[in-house]
C-alpha cells in the first residue's frame, strides 16, 4: 500500500504492471476497488495501472472540505505531479467528473483522457436520474451499508465512523447544477468517451458532448482524412451501474491508447 500527499490529505493508491502510466479514479462513493477487473487487463495491455482513492473515499481520509469537484481534480494532480510526466487518465462516474476537470485545469498533466459515463451538465442525465440525485439525503447511509461499497468502507477506511458523513457530502455534491459545456470546447488532451447502451446519460447529451469534441460532425471520408482525434465507443447490453464489468471495455481502452497520437 502506497500513499501521497497533496492539499493535506493522505491519498492511498496501489499500481500494477509496467510501461506508460495509466491513473484510474473510481465512482461515488466507491474506491479503487471498482477496478478489480479492468485494471489487470490494462495493466496485461502493457500499462503501469495506478488506482487513487478520492478524498473520504476508501483508503483515503477526509478533510473539513465539500466534495468539490474543481478541488477534488487539484488533488489528484498533485499526486500525479509527483509520478513525473504525463499520464493516462480514466474516470468513472464521479471519477469521470474529477477527470475531466483535471484535464481541463492541468491540462500539462495529462496526456490521453477516458471517460466513463459522465455527463457535462446536471441535466445531461436522464429526468428520474436527477430525481434520485435530487432524493437523496444523509439519511440514506443506514441503507447503503450493507451494499459492498459500504462493507469495504468499514472494513478499510481510515475512519470507518466516516461513513455518513461520505454520504452526506456525497448527497449535497449530487444537488451542483453544474455546466461545463463552454470549456470543453477547449478541452487539450487527446480523448475517448465510453457509455452503455442504457446509460443514465441522455443519448443527445451524449452526441452533443461527443460534438463539443469535434465528433460526429462530419464523415471521416473513404481514405479516413477527416477522421477526428477524438473518439467514442457505446458499450452494449450495458447500463451506467454495471458498465465497468463490461468484457469490451478493456479493449476499447487499450485500443484507444495504442493509437494514441506521439508524446506531445
Amino acid at each position: 500500500m502506497s500513499y501521497a500527499d497533496s492539499n493535506g490529505i493522505s491519498f492511498y493508491y496501489d499500481e500494477q504492471g509496467t510501461g506508460e502510466p495509466l491513473v484510474l479514479l473510481h465512482g461515488g462513493i466507491g474506491s479503487g476497488e471498482m477496478f478489480a477487473s479492468l485494471a489487470p487487463a490494462l495493466a496485461a495491455a502493457g500499462r503501469r495501472v495506478i488506482r487513487i482513492d478520492l478524498q473520504g473515499h476508501g483508503r483515503t481520509g477526509d478533510v473539513d472540505r465539500p466534495f468539490d469537484i474543481a478541488a477534488m481534480a487539484d488533488d489528484v494532480a498533485g499526486v500525479i505531479g509527483q509520478f513525473g510526466g504525463k499520464v493516462g487518465l480514466l474516470g468513472y462516474s464521479l471519477g469521470g467528473h474529477v477527470a475531466l476537470r483535471l484535464a481541463l485545469q492541468h491540462p500539462e498533466l495529462v496526456k490521453d483522457l477516458i471517460l466513463v459515463s459522465i455527463a457535462i451538465k446536471r441535466s445531461g442525465n436522464h429526468p428520474e436520474v436527477i430525481a434520485a440525485m435530487d432524493g437523496m439525503t444523509a439519511e440514506a447511509a443506514e441503507f447503503i451499508k450493507p451494499s459492498p461499497p459500504g462493507q469495504f468502507y468499514a472494513a478499510n477506511a481510515p475512519d470507518p465512523d466516516g461513513w455518513d458523513m461520505l454520504i452526506a457530502k456525497t448527497s449535497d455534491a449530487l444537488k451542483d447544477d453544474y455546466d461545463w459545456s463552454d470549456e470543453v470546447r477547449s478541452l487539450k488532451p487527446r480523448t475517448l468517451l465510453v457509455f452503455a447502451d442504457a446509460d443514465s446519460i441522455r443519448p443527445d447529451h451524449i452526441a452533443e458532448f461527443y460534438g463539443l469534441l469535434g465528433g460526429g460532425l462530419a464523415d471521416a471520408g473513404w481514405d479516413g482524412s477527416n477522421q477526428p482525434a477524438n473518439q467514442l465507443a457505446t458499450l452494449p447490453g450495458r447500463s451506467h451501474y454495471d458498465l465497468l464489468e463490461s468484457p469490451l471495455l478493456a479493449p476499447v481502452v487499450t485500443g484507444f491508447l495504442q493509437s494514441s497520437s506521439s508524446p506531445q
